[in-house]
């Protein structure tokens, strides 16, 4: 007989979803954040951070993949790269797999999330102890801050921006990453939900604000279904390289489960209502 216990999500004032619950394995508040961790019915083991899922052991690949292996493809040789946020670790799980990288670096806020999911979402984070690897327990903003030409490819993996997050949105912490990059350097971020007026409005002005400081700025779109509508954002912004002009037969895919290299072109295929809202910033 299945359990009657649900845990639920406000992802907006008018829309809640719930998940069956098979287990609590843990809860916490920490320095930062309220932490939890469960096992449902439909998505396996799954991290809440503040009460808003952040990943599930079922479907996190896709998510995990394209805000990955997309800029890894574009930039021809990511050696250093590096991720803000991204304590689940599945980021640097898949950044690690690129042969021509040499080192990655995770910066995380909160120690926690690295020790909840080394333990309890350990196919998510099993790269934390890989050579490649160096993570570090920071405020990811000040690392930026501190670093100069540093970086092939900077990784944004943020929550939503509230909290700990919050500046990660900001202009100021992007022109901090166009300095830390190196000069063909690339950034990507996670953007939130196009479908959601409040997330419009925020991708919106992340595109506007990266348009002021990168020579080449994209959005592309991928399905994950435990996020918001499903429907997620991403915006990438290059110093040199474009993604659409990536040779197909030169895309590297290591044991992916989501993307390839139909996938990398595809995914900037915006919906009309997308494109239409991209195009009023075009004209600020």
């Amino acid at each position: 007989m299945k359990s009657d216990l649900w845990i639920t999500e406000q992802q907006t004032e008018d829309l809640l979803i719930s998940f069956r619950v098979k287990e609590k394995l843990h809860e916490e508040k920490t320095d930062f954040q309220h932490l939890s961790l469960v096992d449902t019915y439909t998505y396996g083991r799954m991290l809440f951070l503040d009460h808003c899922v952040m990943t599930s052991i079922k479907e996190e690949f896709v998510y995990h993949e394209m805000i990955t292996w997309v800029a890894l493809n574009t930039h021809p040789c990511p050696q250093n790269v590096l991720i803000i946020g991204g304590g689940d670790g599945g980021a640097l799980r898949e950044v690690v797999k690129h042969p021509r990288v040499k080192s990655a670096t995770l910066v995380e806020i909160d120690e926690r999330v690295i020790i909840n999911s080394q333990k309890y979402l350990p196919e998510i984070g099993s790269a934390f102890e890989h050579p490649k690897a160096k993570v570090l327990i920071a405020d990811g903003i000040k690392h930026v801050q501190e670093r100069q030409n540093e970086y092939n490819l900077i990784i944004i993996d943020s929550t939503d921006p509230i909290g700990p997050a919050e500046g990660l949105f900001s202009a100021d912490f992007y022109h901090a990453v166009y300095q830390a990059l190196r000069e063909d350097g690339i950034m990507v971020a996670q953007t939130e939900s196009p479908f959601l007026p409040k997330d419009r409005k925020l991708i919106k002005r992340i595109q506007a604000d990266l348009r002021k400081i990168y020579s080449l700025v994209r959005l592309y779109l991928a399905y994950v279904p435990i996020y918001p509508t499903g429907m997620w954002s991403f915006s990438l912004a290059s110093k040199k390289y474009d993604p659409l002009k990536v040779n197909k037969q030169e895309i590297i895919a290591p044991a992916t489960r989501y993307y390839n290299s139909a996938i990398h072109h595809a995914a900037f295929v915006l919906p009309s209502f997308v494109q239409e809202f991209l195009q009023e910033v075009e004209k600020c």
